[in-house]
């Protein structure tokens, strides 16, 4: 069967890594900005492997300045996750890039961006929620500010407080204090571990983080005890098979460890990370997991369900979400 109708949940999704390149060179050629080496001959985003990947993604993302670029580029990211069946997502904010970590400015980009939510959810019927991101390399002391700027807008909106970025700098600890302050506003908490740092880290995220979810997680299947942890403490993967075997960390999809973690009974969901950058959609991740696993419409529902019952939403719009769910 097709998966493109059949609705789904996205829990990780990095809104400037789901800028259709398109839309990036749109931009770029609006604003005169050289994108050489970000781009291959056909057009689609191109790197050599995770390091890479990460000086292309910020590369890509200077041609985002101002609030209304941001108001556009999520209208142009919720669009292309409406017509693959997403009915709810929660996409990963950056004051990084959105106002150099300053409140004021982030507030204005933040209020561009609900906006087009908003009008996205009444045009194209997809509920979006925020998770501000810090991010990894940028170190600590730049991931307290972004906590700070997470705190003063929390609420029905900004729901989540996570970290992303290159895995091998520091520790999930050195940023406790982020995390502590997110939590004490009210956020829930997610990070990424497990992709490319190995088990420890996801180790690391669970005790001195004290996350409910992990982005990724997958490298957990590695030390039976941890996954004996996940499964116990009910805490979340945010899998996302297809850029896992893009970035190397399994040859195929046949060889991902997902499944064999649901089958342990660790909670997993699915969900596309960058999607243009991986050459991915939500369809395409079901698809793939279909051929390699033989999963159907009973084994996704059941990912949607895990993935709706974890989302950073509030009741009401949980219990909406769901309705849609169970009417597919």
């Amino acid at each position: 069967m097709s998966w493109k109708d059949f609705p789904k949940v996205e829990l990780h999704m990095h809104l400037e890594g789901a800028a259709p390149p398109a839309f990036v060179r749109g931009l770029a050629q609006e604003k005169s900005i050289d994108l050489t080496g970000v781009f291959d001959e056909r057009g689609n985003y191109t790197f050599r492997d995770f390091p890479h990947f990460l000086q292309v993604y910020e590369a890509a993302t200077q041609v985002l300045k101002t609030p209304d670029d941001y108001r556009r580029l999520t209208l142009a990211v919720l669009e292309q996750c409406a017509e693959n069946g997403v009915v709810y997502a929660e996409s990963f904010l950056s004051p990084e890039f959105c106002g150099g970590r300053d409140v004021t400015a982030w507030k204005e980009y933040l209020h561009a961006m609900q906006e087009a939510a908003d009008a996205a959810e009444t045009q194209m019927g997809i509920t979006l929620r925020g998770i501000v991101t810090c991010i990894r390399h940028f170190g600590p002391d730049k991931a307290k500010q972004t906590a700070i700027c997470a705190a003063e807008t929390a609420g029905d909106w900004i729901t989540g407080f996570g970290m992303g970025g290159n895995e091998g700098m520091g520790r999930q600890g050195d940023f406790a204090w982020a995390f502590d302050c997110a939590r004490e506003a009210g956020l829930r908490l997610t990070t990424h571990a497990g992709e490319f740092a190995g088990p420890a880290s996801v180790r690391q995220a669970v005790e001195d983080l004290r996350v409910e979810r992990i982005g990724h997680g997958v490298r957990a299947i590695e030390d039976p005890a941890l996954v004996d942890i996940l499964a116990e403490r009910e805490i979340v993967l945010e899998v996302c098979p297809g850029s896992n075997v893009v970035l190397g960390l399994y040859p195929g999809i046949g060889a991902h460890p997902i499944a064999k973690l649901r089958d342990a009974g660790v909670k997993v969901t699915v969900s596309t990370d960058d999607p243009p950058f991986f050459n991915t959609t939500m369809t395409r991740e079901y698809e793939a997991l279909e051929r390699a696993f033989g999963w159907g419409a009973e084994d996704f529902a059941e990912l949607n369900r895990v993935a709706i019952e974890a989302a950073f939403c509030d009741d009401d719009t949980r219990n909406r979400i769901k309705e849609r769910l169970e009417r597919a």
